[in-house]
């Protein structure tokens, strides 16, 4: 009993954590939104526009830290993801409101080589799990892959 509720208490804290502050771009119109973790790690989020369709966009961020040898998909490992997360989620929300007539967003979700083998993609169910935060019911998801792909609804 004593395991559910403290599993259950973290769920709940999961959900309330406070983003990171975010460095937005220096113009309304930028691309590349980034913030700091408590422990030092540098995230980058950035959008592309699709160059078939500007109203499409992709979504990619991961470390810059020179410590992780430029490997934006590095796994850090700090006890910080739930944290990360909310902040991701923050900044899509922060571009979706400033960019109102992007109507597909699209991510994917590198999985590790231990993934692979088990053909899991841990990285992908997490970032899946928190994005459909920002959309509501305006918008469908669709998985392709290691690709999910955000469209607005006509």
């Amino acid at each position: 009993m004593l395991f559910f509720f403290e599993y259950s208490h973290f769920r709940t804290l999961e959900k309330n954590l406070e983003p990171y502050d975010i460095i937005s771009p220096v113009i309304k119109s930028g691309t590349v939104y980034s913030f700091t973790t408590s422990s030092g790690v540098t995230y980058e989020v950035r959008f592309g526009r699709k160059q078939n369709n500007i109203l499409n966009a992709t979504i990619v961020f991961g470390v810059t830290n020179e410590e992780y040898d430029g490997e934006e998909y590095s796994i850090t490992n700090k006890g910080e993801v739930y944290r990360v997360m909310a902040t991701i989620v923050d900044v899509v929300r922060k571009y979706k409101t400033e960019h109102p007539n992007i109507n597909l967003f699209e991510y994917t979700g590198e999985q590790s080589e231990k993934e692979k083998m088990k053909n899991r993609n841990v990285r992908l169910a997490l970032y899946s799990r928190y994005i459909k935060g920002v959309f509501n019911q305006d918008w469908t998801v669709k998985s392709d892959g290691n690709k999910v792909i955000i469209k607005k609804m006509k």
